[in-house]
Formats: structure tokens, sequence, C-alpha cells
């Protein structure tokens, strides 16, 4: 039996163009590109060598409630505090800080929450 192969998680925004750039810089080291469906609805992907795509698709309303799936990083060359600090900078607000676990909640430039975990 063959499995599928994850090729990329869609996330629905306002702001492709916006949403692309962030999580670009954020994760580092992916290609953006700009494609256009059948139906003239243009998107904005973020390709990466090692793992699935980061594809934002528009659509017309805002975010509403908490997002049913969170993206976790991890740093790669710095602490974790360092390393909120740099996704902030790039337009991320903190959202929690729990003194009893691991991870840092953030937000990206849309209010999508994501989490800040220590280097592995």
């Amino acid at each position: 039996m063959t499995a599928a192969r994850m090729l990329a998680v869609a996330v629905d925004c306002r702001q492709p163009d916006l949403l692309a750039e962030f999580w670009a810089a954020a994760i580092g080291g992916g290609k953006t590109r700009t494609w256009t469906d059948s139906h003239g609805t243009t998107y904005r992907q973020v390709d990466f060598e090692d793992g699935p795509a980061l594809l934002f698709q528009p659509v017309p309303e805002d975010k509403a409630g908490k997002n049913r799936l969170h993206l976790d990083l991890a740093p790669v060359e710095q602490d974790q505090r360092a390393e909120v600090e740099r996704l902030v900078m790039l337009g991320a607000k903190v959202l929690e800080d729990p003194a009893d676990d691991p991870w840092i909640v953030l937000a990206d430039p849309e209010g999508n929450e994501f989490c800040v975990l220590p280097p592995r």
C-alpha cells in the first residue's frame, strides 16, 4: 500500500503576499512564487527544499477563532527567546508565554497562531 505525500500546508488569508513574505523570512530558505488557478484566483506559495510548501490562498473574510492546525517552530542557530524576538521584528506578536510550558505562542501578521519551542 502506498501512502500519500504531504505537498503543502494551505492557509486561508486576506493578504497572501504579506503572509508569504513573513513566513519565507520566518522559516528561511524558501522560494516564493505566485500562480493562478483556472478560476482566476492568485495564490502565493513558499517552497522549501526539505518539506512541504506553505500555500497562501486568498479569502474575503478575516480569521475568526483559534486555529485548528498550527505550526511549531524551533530555532536552528539561536535560543528560543532570541528567535521569538526575531519573529516579532518580522511582524509576529507574542500571545502567550506560559511559565510551565516549553513553548511560546505567537501570531503571524494575520493572527494565525504558531508556537516557538526550544532548539532541538
